[in-house]
């Protein structure tokens, strides 16, 4: 089994006993997602553990909780925590959103959610599971997370661009608002593949902005550039 990681700037990720990979989505929220007040970030559906890690690294007064379902998914991000600096600020458990409490308000959540609505065709397994509805619907990750949320708090989601009206209905019917918005496209002629959304309890001005990421094939954008110039080694 290959064990070289994924090295980012001060972390590096270990990826070999989970089915989901370091990708773009995750990067993207991670560097993206904005801590206004308070210091308490829950990350929802932690994979390899990268978005807490980023956000760990963004904001060095936080903590971070972490929850994941998948089991070596669960024992990758522990792993990948446990080797890093920060590892005094995150904790991850081995369970799933609908059964987690927490008596604290989290001023953050994060979550890279399932993509998929339940297809009984497909065959079951860990990167289909994390990429379906079946384990966590949009209506389950909405609700448990306007309960978690402190009332001056922000919930953070990437999705893609084609679930985003359904998204939207959810949050609403939990209070939940929208404040920011960011249209992301692989090239500028390329069709919106994903959505980062920011959503909270207070009525705000939404700030709409579109992301580009590929000048040319490998040849990133200077917006890109800027915003995960801190992670990536190359960059």
């Amino acid at each position: 089994m290959n064990r070289k990681p994924f090295r980012f700037k001060q972390f590096e990720i270990f990826q070999d006993k989970t089915a989901m990979k370091v990708g773009t989505d995750g990067v993207l929220l991670g560097a993206w997602s904005n801590l206004e007040t308070g210091d308490n970030i829950l990350d929802i559906g932690a994979g390899t553990g990268l978005i807490s890690l980023m956000l760990a690294q963004r904001f060095p007064n936080s903590r971070v909780d972490a929850i994941e379902i998948d089991y070596d998914a669960f024992l990758q991000a522990k792993e990948n925590f446990e080797h890093s600096i920060f590892s005094e600020r995150l904790k991850i458990k081995n369970t799933s959103l609908q059964v987690y409490s927490n008596d604290k308000k989290y001023d953050l959540i994060v979550s890279n959610p399932p993509f998929f609505t339940v297809n009984n065709s497909v065959d079951f397994d860990a990167r289909k599971q994390a990429r379906q509805q079946e384990t966590l619907t949009f209506a389950e990750l909405i609700e448990k997370s306007a309960k978690l949320l402190h009332k001056e708090g922000v919930a953070n989601f990437i999705i893609p661009y084609d679930q985003m009206d359904i998204f939207c209905e959810k949050t609403a019917q939990n209070d939940l608002k929208l404040s920011r918005i960011v249209y992301v496209k692989g090239n500028s002629s390329s069709p919106i593949k994903r959505v980062l959304l920011e959503f909270s309890f207070q009525e705000r001005i939404v700030r709409k902005e579109e992301l580009v990421i590929e000048r040319e094939r490998h040849q990133y954008t200077n917006e890109y550039i800027s915003l995960t110039k801190d992670f990536y080694l190359k960059m």
